[in-house]
Parts: C-alpha cells; structure tokens; sequence
C-alpha cells in the first residue's frame, strides 16, 4: 500500500478532536519550556543593573538555566520508565512554579542562578515527556501534526513570555521602574505563576501512555486509551506494543551502545539534529533580542516590540509547519529550513559586518535596520517551519521502542548542552563582533543542510513500533 493511501485510511481511523486534546494538554510544557526560556529577554537589561553584573556574568545568569534544562532532559527519559509519562508532567509544573516565585525575589545573580536551574530541570523534563507522550498516543498519519504542536505549544509561550514583558514594562515605564510594590522585570517572573500551576492541573485530566501501561500489564487501561483516540485496529496496536515491550529490559544508556562499542548511529542522528537546532543561533533571538536591538540604536519599546513581533511570525510559521509536515516529509521541511536560514543569517553576518561601529555597537542606518529586520523575521520563519517543530517530531518517533526514552533524553540533553553553550557564549562573540557571531550561525546552517541531506532518515507515515 502506498503512503498516500495509508494516509488516507488513518484519516478514517482516529478520532482527531480527542487525539488533539490529549497531545495538547501534554504540549502544555512546551508552552511553559518557551515562557520560561524567553521571560528573562525584557528583564536582562534591568536585572544586569540592579544586580551589577558585567557581561560574561550575565550570559552565564541567562543561560544557567540550561545547565538545568539538561539534566532534566537526561533524567526524564528514565523517569519516565520508572514513575510514568504524566507523575513527570506534574514534577516539571512543580519545578516551574518553585523557579517563577523563586526569580521574581531573587536578591543577587547567585540565587537567581540557582533558581533559573531549577525552572530550567522542569523545561528539561518537559521537552522529552511531551514529543514522547504525543508519539506514543497519535496515530502514525497524524503523528507529524500532533508533535508539531509541542514547537506551537514553544513558540506561543515564548510570544506570551514577551508579550507580557513588554506589557509590564508599558505599564511601569520601563522594566527597571517601581510596580505594584516591587520592579517590573520581577513581576515578568512572576506571571510564570498562573501557566505553571495550569500544566499541573490539566496533566491530571489525561491518561497514561499506553505503551507505559502495556510495560506494567495494565493491558486493558492501554487498550482504553489507545479506544480514545482509534477508531480500528486497536489490538493489532497493543499486539505490536507488547511485542517491542516483551524483548526489552529497562532502558539504560548501555542500550544505546554497539556491540563493538560507540553510541548506535541513530542516537548520533538524535544529537545531530538537537545540536545544528540549537547553533544555527535561534535563541540568540529570543534571549537577547531586546538587548540586541537596543546596542544597535532601537529604543527600548521599540526593541521589545519588535521581539513581539518576531514571536508572532514564529507562530505563524509553526501552523504552517504543522500543515506541510505529514504531506511533504520530515527531510524536506528540514532542507529547506536550511536553505533559508543560510540566506536570512547570511545577510545580518554581512549587515552587522560592514556597519559602522560606534562606542563598540555597530549603528545601524534606517535602510540598513530594515533589512537586518527582515532578515531576523526571515531566519525565524524558515526556523519555524522546520528545525523547530521538525526536530522534535523526529526525536519524538526517530528511536524505536527499546530505546527510545532514554535516547530522545541523551538527544535533548545535548539540545541543552548546545543551547547553553550558544547562548552563555553570544555576549562574548558580540563584543568581537554581531558579524562574526552571526557569520558563525551562517556557516551552521549550511551545515545543517548537509547533514538532513547525508545522514536524517524519513519517519513520515511509519508506526513507532516499525522504527529500527
């Protein structure tokens, strides 16, 4: 049978509103992975004054919580094994809400390291439960829409994240200024509160994967909820399931080996694509946007506006993504995410390049400073519509049965790994200079493109338990 007339058939054996339902709630981390990574961009510039802080203590205060975000990520995948896909879901809402009132009083960059760690374990934990929980409950026609909802799940809490910054620093006058008794930028933490608690609550309304319950013999419990989404062909699904289930112990990482020794190949895959996510500089945008915007002659309303702004595109762009991904394939959204990417970041490496350089910031003119803008919005839509929902689509349903929690958990932590390694190090590489940071991102997408193009195979249509 053809893929297209297995497409067809699955859209006649799911029940899509309940299907979107329950990978929704779970893509809720995600919503609060994207606030509480973006929260920090409108308070960067008053927390580096009230707390004194120069510009290498200040990346590492910004990108501390991707230390977090990393171990989370490594001990999810096994977590999740042990206590299950939602009891994970519930730890991560605690961890974001401990973290969001734990920053707002933070009183030096040393506790509010500690607790820009501590939100940061939660993201990590969110972004492999979520892709792993919608993989294993979509039927394989619709497994590519229902992941992408995770990177809508992202973006909209990153443009909720700077929408809220720039409401809060409208309302006091700037994000420095007094506001209902306390300083803005603190109360930008605090709104982390109300999304944070939600994600807990509403984990508590889904049920179970149904491949955890087939690994305790809750067989019927699998079956019910696998009947909530499938119209048809339920057993044949807990058959295969039980099958992959029957010939794996517990996950470890000597799992992910070769006999001869040396990670599988696949899990190599995993962590290529999470690392060239993560170099080719999107977080830059969302992390420093504002900071970035001003140092090159922006206004600071101007600036977080057009970081709203550039939120909005992204989400634009994630719909779009969420329709082509199940029709054109994994490696082609990804090749030509790369193809764009390589141009958009080509043009700000040259912009910011020949600009004139004035008090150490390069000064943009009004021609010049639209063209960089577009060139940013550019790079954000072909990100949108590929490396960043497209990635984790594929981490999502890449691995097989045997490995594939712990292997999306050592493929995410490397994802942190790059994340923090891109954004502790952009203050650093912009005082050499925005081009040489930016020709850096350049020369990572055309990589990128390269490595889809040898090495990333095609999931589109294959049911998780097919995988090798």
């Amino acid at each position: 049978m053809s893929e297209r007339s297995q497409v067809q058939v699955g859209e006649r054996d799911y029940y899509l509103g309940k299907a979107i339902l329950l990978a929704s709630v779970a893509a809720l981390g995600g919503f609060l992975f994207g606030f509480d990574t973006a929260v920090i961009n409108g308070a960067v510039t008053a927390m580096q004054g009230d707390f004194e802080m120069g510009s290498v203590l200040t990346g590492f205060v910004v990108s501390s919580a991707l230390l977090g975000c990393m171990a989370g990520a490594y001990a999810a995948g096994r977590l999740a094994e042990r206590i299950g896909r939602i009891r994970v879901m519930m730890l991560a809402s605690a961890l974001f809400t401990i973290s969001a009132i734990g920053s707002g009083f933070a009183f030096g960059p040393v506790d509010m390291i500690v607790w820009r760690v501590v939100g940061g374990i939660g993201v990590g934990a969110a972004s492999v439960i979520a892709p792993a929980y919608i993989a294993e409950i979509a039927p394989a026609s619709i497994r590519g829409r229902l992941g992408s909802l995770q990177q809508l799940a992202i973006v909209s809490g990153i443009f909720i994240a700077l929408l809220s910054d720039y409401f809060l620093a409208g309302v006091a006058g700037g994000s420095a200024e007094a506001l209902w008794g306390s300083t803005a930028w603190r109360w930008m933490f605090w709104a982390e509160i109300i999304p944070a608690v939600a994600y807990g609550v509403l984990a508590t309304t889904i049920p179970e994967s149904p491949r955890y319950l087939v690994a305790l013999g809750r067989v019927d419990e699998a079956r019910e909820v696998l009947g909530r989404v499938m119209m048809r062909g339920i057993a044949d699904r807990i058959t295969e399931i039980q099958r992959t289930v029957r010939r794996e112990a517990k996950a470890s990482l000597t799992d992910l080996m070769k006999s001869g020794g040396g990670l599988l190949p696949i899990v190599w895959i995993g962590i290529g694509l999470s690392v060239f996510q993560q170099f080719v500089g999107i977080n830059v945008i969302f992390y420093y946007s504002s900071t970035l915007w001003q140092a090159v002659g922006f206004t600071e309303e101007d600036a977080l506006t057009q970081t709203v702004i550039t939120s909005v595109t992204n989400i634009a762009v994630t719909i779009l993504a969420i329709a082509l991904i199940d029709k054109i394939g994994r490696r082609v959204l990804l090749s030509i995410g790369s193809a764009g990417m390589f141009l958009t970041l080509g043009t700000m490496a040259w912009i910011f390049a020949n600009a004139p350089v004035v008090d150490g910031s390069p000064q943009l003119g009004d021609t010049t400073g639209l063209i960089a803008l577009i060139a940013a919005n550019g790079f954000v839509v072909f990100f949108g519509m590929s490396w960043g929902p497209g990635v984790w689509v594929l981490l999502g349903e890449m691995f097989n049965n045997r490995i594939r929690a712990t292997a999306l958990g050592v493929a995410a932590a490397a994802q942190w790994l790059a994340n923090f390694v891109i954004s502790t190090s952009f203050p650093a590489m912009a005082d050499l200079g925005l081009g040489f940071a930016y020709g850096f991102y350049t020369l990572c997408a055309l990589l990128s493109f390269f490595f889809v193009l040898k090495f990333v195979p095609e999931t589109n249509g294959r049911e998780l338990e097919d995988m090798d």
